[in-house]
Protein backbone atom coordinates (compact mmCIF):
# COMPACT_ATOMS: atom_id res chain seq x y z
CA UNK A 1 0.00 0.00 0.00
CA UNK A 2 1.32 3.34 -0.89
CA UNK A 3 1.62 5.14 2.36
CA UNK A 4 1.67 8.57 1.20
CA UNK A 5 -1.80 7.77 -0.22
CA UNK A 6 -3.40 6.44 3.01
CA UNK A 7 -2.06 9.48 5.01
CA UNK A 8 -3.94 11.29 2.18
CA UNK A 9 -6.83 9.57 2.88
CA UNK A 10 -6.90 9.51 6.64
CA UNK A 11 -6.50 13.84 6.53
CA UNK A 12 -9.68 13.78 4.44
CA UNK A 13 -11.19 11.02 6.98
CA UNK A 14 -10.21 13.68 9.70
CA UNK A 15 -11.58 16.88 7.74
CA UNK A 16 -15.17 15.01 7.01
CA UNK A 17 -16.63 15.92 10.10
CA UNK A 18 -15.54 19.90 10.09
CA UNK A 19 -16.68 19.88 6.56
CA UNK A 20 -19.84 18.68 7.28
CA UNK A 21 -20.01 21.07 10.49
CA UNK A 22 -18.96 24.44 7.73
CA UNK A 23 -21.37 22.77 5.04
CA UNK A 24 -23.33 25.51 3.65
CA UNK A 25 -22.46 27.53 6.04
CA UNK A 26 -20.91 31.67 5.50
CA UNK A 27 -17.00 31.67 6.06
CA UNK A 28 -15.73 35.29 5.84
CA UNK A 29 -11.95 35.09 4.99
CA UNK A 30 -9.55 38.70 5.86
CA UNK A 31 -6.73 38.39 2.66
CA UNK A 32 -3.54 40.41 3.40
CA UNK A 33 -0.12 40.64 4.59
CA UNK A 34 2.38 38.17 3.55
CA UNK A 35 0.28 35.90 2.02
CA UNK A 36 -0.53 38.66 -0.68
CA UNK A 37 2.99 39.54 -1.95
CA UNK A 38 4.50 36.04 -1.85
CA UNK A 39 3.49 34.11 -5.05
CA UNK A 40 3.32 30.66 -3.69
CA UNK A 41 1.60 31.58 -0.84
CA UNK A 42 -1.43 33.44 -2.89
CA UNK A 43 -1.92 30.37 -5.03
CA UNK A 44 -1.91 28.33 -2.01
CA UNK A 45 -4.99 30.81 -0.12
CA UNK A 46 -7.11 30.92 -3.77
CA UNK A 47 -6.48 26.63 -4.04
CA UNK A 48 -8.01 26.71 -0.17
CA UNK A 49 -10.80 29.01 -0.89
CA UNK A 50 -11.99 26.86 -4.03
CA UNK A 51 -11.66 23.90 -2.15
CA UNK A 52 -14.41 24.95 0.96
CA UNK A 53 -16.14 26.20 -2.02
CA UNK A 54 -16.38 22.85 -4.01
CA UNK A 55 -17.62 21.17 -0.83
CA UNK A 56 -20.68 23.77 -0.34
CA UNK A 57 -18.47 25.68 2.09
CA UNK A 58 -19.80 29.83 1.41
CA UNK A 59 -16.91 31.29 1.08
CA UNK A 60 -16.35 35.40 1.51
CA UNK A 61 -13.19 36.92 0.56
CA UNK A 62 -12.54 40.18 1.77
CA UNK A 63 -8.75 42.16 0.94
CA UNK A 64 -6.84 45.09 1.24
CA UNK A 65 -3.92 45.72 -0.42
CA UNK A 66 -1.35 48.57 0.91
CA UNK A 67 2.04 47.35 -0.03
CA UNK A 68 0.58 47.63 -3.64
CA UNK A 69 -0.99 51.20 -3.45
CA UNK A 70 2.16 52.39 -2.27
CA UNK A 71 3.79 51.06 -5.01
CA UNK A 72 1.26 52.48 -7.33
CA UNK A 73 1.50 55.80 -5.64
CA UNK A 74 5.87 56.19 -5.70
CA UNK A 75 5.55 55.40 -9.38
CA UNK A 76 3.18 58.49 -10.06
CA UNK A 77 5.27 60.49 -7.29
CA UNK A 78 2.69 60.91 -4.72
CA UNK A 79 3.96 60.43 -1.34
CA UNK A 80 2.52 57.98 1.00
CA UNK A 81 1.36 59.33 4.44
CA UNK A 82 0.51 57.79 7.18
CA UNK A 83 -1.27 58.47 10.81
CA UNK A 84 -1.60 56.35 13.83
CA UNK A 85 -1.33 53.32 11.23
CA UNK A 86 -3.97 54.31 8.56
CA UNK A 87 -2.90 56.00 5.35
CA UNK A 88 -3.67 59.52 4.73
CA UNK A 89 -6.15 59.77 2.07
CA UNK A 90 -6.53 62.83 -0.71
CA UNK A 91 -8.91 63.01 -3.15
CA UNK A 92 -6.09 61.94 -5.53
CA UNK A 93 -5.03 59.47 -3.26
CA UNK A 94 -8.47 57.91 -3.42
CA UNK A 95 -8.76 57.92 -6.93
CA UNK A 96 -5.74 55.73 -7.01
CA UNK A 97 -7.00 53.13 -4.09
CA UNK A 98 -10.08 52.62 -5.77
CA UNK A 99 -7.53 51.89 -8.91
CA UNK A 100 -5.69 49.46 -7.25
CA UNK A 101 -8.00 47.72 -4.89
CA UNK A 102 -11.19 47.66 -6.89
CA UNK A 103 -8.95 47.14 -10.30
CA UNK A 104 -6.00 45.19 -10.36
CA UNK A 105 -5.61 43.13 -7.15
CA UNK A 106 -9.50 42.11 -7.25
CA UNK A 107 -9.65 41.22 -10.82
CA UNK A 108 -6.32 39.67 -10.30
CA UNK A 109 -7.74 37.51 -7.35
CA UNK A 110 -11.30 36.95 -9.46
CA UNK A 111 -8.65 35.71 -12.23
CA UNK A 112 -6.56 32.97 -10.04
CA UNK A 113 -9.85 31.60 -8.43
CA UNK A 114 -11.19 31.13 -11.81
CA UNK A 115 -7.81 29.38 -13.04
CA UNK A 116 -7.83 27.04 -10.28
CA UNK A 117 -11.39 26.15 -10.70
CA UNK A 118 -13.19 28.43 -8.89
CA UNK A 119 -16.16 30.58 -9.51
CA UNK A 120 -15.74 34.32 -8.19
CA UNK A 121 -17.33 37.46 -8.70
CA UNK A 122 -15.28 40.66 -7.89
CA UNK A 123 -17.19 43.25 -5.72
CA UNK A 124 -16.40 46.70 -4.00
CA UNK A 125 -18.07 48.38 -0.85
CA UNK A 126 -19.53 50.59 -3.80
CA UNK A 127 -21.11 48.16 -5.59
CA UNK A 128 -24.92 47.29 -4.66
CA UNK A 129 -24.67 50.10 -2.40
CA UNK A 130 -22.44 47.53 -0.24
CA UNK A 131 -20.39 49.91 2.51
CA UNK A 132 -21.47 53.43 2.94
CA UNK A 133 -19.34 55.45 4.71
CA UNK A 134 -18.43 58.90 6.18
CA UNK A 135 -15.33 60.40 7.25
CA UNK A 136 -13.32 59.01 9.92
CA UNK A 137 -11.96 62.38 10.92
CA UNK A 138 -10.19 65.39 9.48
CA UNK A 139 -6.92 64.43 9.53
CA UNK A 140 -7.14 60.84 7.70
CA UNK A 141 -8.88 62.56 4.56
CA UNK A 142 -11.06 59.75 2.88
CA UNK A 143 -10.52 57.15 4.95
CA UNK A 144 -14.05 55.81 5.51
CA UNK A 145 -15.81 54.97 8.63
CA UNK A 146 -18.89 52.48 8.06
CA UNK A 147 -21.95 53.88 8.86
CA UNK A 148 -24.43 51.32 6.80
CA UNK A 149 -24.01 47.95 5.12
CA UNK A 150 -25.87 46.49 2.58
CA UNK A 151 -25.27 42.45 1.70
CA UNK A 152 -27.85 42.24 -0.88
CA UNK A 153 -25.48 42.22 -3.59
CA UNK A 154 -23.17 39.39 -1.23
CA UNK A 155 -25.90 37.33 -0.44
CA UNK A 156 -27.09 37.00 -4.15
CA UNK A 157 -23.69 36.14 -5.21
CA UNK A 158 -23.31 33.19 -2.69
CA UNK A 159 -27.39 32.13 -3.53
CA UNK A 160 -25.41 31.07 -7.39
CA UNK A 161 -22.59 29.20 -5.33
CA UNK A 162 -19.92 32.18 -6.45
CA UNK A 163 -17.48 33.37 -3.95
CA UNK A 164 -17.59 37.32 -3.86
CA UNK A 165 -14.05 38.85 -3.60
CA UNK A 166 -14.64 42.21 -1.97
CA UNK A 167 -12.27 45.59 -2.33
CA UNK A 168 -12.59 47.30 0.86
CA UNK A 169 -13.53 50.72 -0.74
CA UNK A 170 -16.96 52.33 -0.03
CA UNK A 171 -19.20 55.39 -0.55
CA UNK A 172 -20.78 58.27 0.55
CA UNK A 173 -24.01 60.00 -0.87
CA UNK A 174 -21.97 62.37 -2.94
CA UNK A 175 -20.47 59.53 -4.32
CA UNK A 176 -17.12 59.91 -3.33
CA UNK A 177 -14.79 56.75 -2.60
CA UNK A 178 -13.25 56.23 0.77
CA UNK A 179 -10.38 53.73 1.80
CA UNK A 180 -11.22 51.29 4.62
CA UNK A 181 -9.36 49.29 6.85
CA UNK A 182 -9.36 45.38 6.11
CA UNK A 183 -10.27 44.43 9.21
CA UNK A 184 -13.28 46.60 9.80
CA UNK A 185 -14.63 45.69 6.80
CA UNK A 186 -14.13 41.88 7.09
CA UNK A 187 -15.81 42.19 10.63
CA UNK A 188 -18.87 44.59 8.80
CA UNK A 189 -19.52 42.12 6.51
CA UNK A 190 -18.88 38.64 8.40
CA UNK A 191 -21.41 40.56 11.72
CA UNK A 192 -24.15 41.41 8.71
CA UNK A 193 -24.09 37.95 7.04
CA UNK A 194 -24.02 36.28 10.39
CA UNK A 195 -21.45 34.26 9.59
CA UNK A 196 -20.16 30.75 10.88
CA UNK A 197 -16.75 32.21 10.91
CA UNK A 198 -14.14 35.32 10.73
CA UNK A 199 -10.92 34.50 9.55
CA UNK A 200 -8.21 36.87 9.60
CA UNK A 201 -4.75 35.97 7.89
CA UNK A 202 -2.12 37.96 9.71
CA UNK A 203 2.19 37.97 9.71
CA UNK A 204 2.12 36.32 12.85
CA UNK A 205 1.24 33.32 14.34
CA UNK A 206 -2.13 34.35 16.31
CA UNK A 207 -2.15 36.38 19.55
CA UNK A 208 1.44 35.70 21.52
CA UNK A 209 1.37 35.67 25.33
CA UNK A 210 5.14 36.78 24.70
CA UNK A 211 5.30 38.68 21.05
CA UNK A 212 8.79 37.31 20.72
CA UNK A 213 7.78 33.85 21.15
CA UNK A 214 5.50 31.72 19.02
CA UNK A 215 5.58 28.96 21.65
CA UNK A 216 3.73 31.48 23.61
CA UNK A 217 0.71 31.38 21.13
CA UNK A 218 -2.45 31.46 22.95
CA UNK A 219 -5.06 28.77 21.43
CA UNK A 220 -8.36 30.04 22.47
CA UNK A 221 -9.55 33.70 24.11
CA UNK A 222 -13.03 34.26 25.21
CA UNK A 223 -14.31 38.15 24.10
CA UNK A 224 -14.80 38.78 27.98
CA UNK A 225 -10.64 38.29 28.46
CA UNK A 226 -10.33 40.75 25.96
CA UNK A 227 -9.76 43.98 28.16
CA UNK A 228 -7.57 42.09 31.09
CA UNK A 229 -4.80 41.20 28.23
CA UNK A 230 -4.97 44.81 26.96
CA UNK A 231 -4.47 45.46 30.47
CA UNK A 232 -1.40 43.06 31.04
CA UNK A 233 0.26 44.34 27.94
CA UNK A 234 -0.66 40.72 26.11
CA UNK A 235 -2.72 43.11 23.19
CA UNK A 236 -1.20 46.25 22.11
CA UNK A 237 -0.24 48.18 19.61
CA UNK A 238 -1.59 47.06 15.67
CA UNK A 239 -2.96 44.11 17.58
CA UNK A 240 -5.49 46.25 19.36
CA UNK A 241 -7.65 47.06 16.38
CA UNK A 242 -7.37 43.95 15.00
CA UNK A 243 -8.62 42.06 18.00
CA UNK A 244 -11.47 44.92 17.89
CA UNK A 245 -12.52 43.39 15.02
CA UNK A 246 -12.98 39.52 16.06
CA UNK A 247 -14.80 40.70 18.90
CA UNK A 248 -17.18 43.33 16.95
CA UNK A 249 -17.80 40.72 15.08
CA UNK A 250 -19.08 38.29 17.70
CA UNK A 251 -20.76 40.65 19.08
CA UNK A 252 -22.95 40.85 15.92
CA UNK A 253 -23.21 37.51 15.73
CA UNK A 254 -20.33 35.54 14.52
CA UNK A 255 -20.03 32.05 16.47
CA UNK A 256 -15.96 31.91 15.87
CA UNK A 257 -13.12 34.39 14.82
CA UNK A 258 -9.74 33.48 14.34
CA UNK A 259 -6.61 35.30 13.79
CA UNK A 260 -3.91 32.86 11.68
CA UNK A 261 -0.13 33.02 10.53
CA UNK A 262 -0.91 33.44 6.33
CA UNK A 263 2.80 32.90 6.09
CA UNK A 264 1.99 29.25 6.35
CA UNK A 265 0.65 27.36 3.39
CA UNK A 266 -2.93 26.14 3.72
CA UNK A 267 -3.06 27.80 6.84
CA UNK A 268 -6.87 28.05 6.20
CA UNK A 269 -7.50 24.53 5.96
CA UNK A 270 -5.36 23.96 9.34
CA UNK A 271 -7.25 25.92 10.71
CA UNK A 272 -10.69 24.85 9.91
CA UNK A 273 -10.18 21.20 8.79
CA UNK A 274 -7.99 19.83 12.30
CA UNK A 275 -8.45 19.16 15.67
CA UNK A 276 -5.87 21.18 16.61
CA UNK A 277 -6.08 24.34 14.38
CA UNK A 278 -3.39 26.70 14.25
CA UNK A 279 -3.74 30.20 15.30
CA UNK A 280 -5.83 32.12 17.86
CA UNK A 281 -9.78 31.42 18.39
CA UNK A 282 -11.51 34.34 20.00
CA UNK A 283 -15.52 32.94 21.35
CA UNK A 284 -17.88 34.60 23.34
CA UNK A 285 -18.05 31.80 25.34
Amino acid sequence: MDVSNAMKANVLAHALPYIQAYRKKVIVVKYGGNAMINEELKTAVMRDLVLLSTVGIKVVLVHGGGPEISKTLEAMNIESVFEDGLRVTTKETSNVVQMVLAGKINKDLVCQIGNLGGNAIGLSGMDGHMIKCRPLDEKHGYVGEIIDMNMDVVSEVLANNFIPVIATVGYDENGNCYNINADTVASGVAGALKAEALISMTDVAGLLRDKDDDSSLIHRVYISDVPALIAEGVIGGGMIPKIDSMTNAIREGVKKAFIIDGRVPHSILMELLTDEGMGTMFRSR
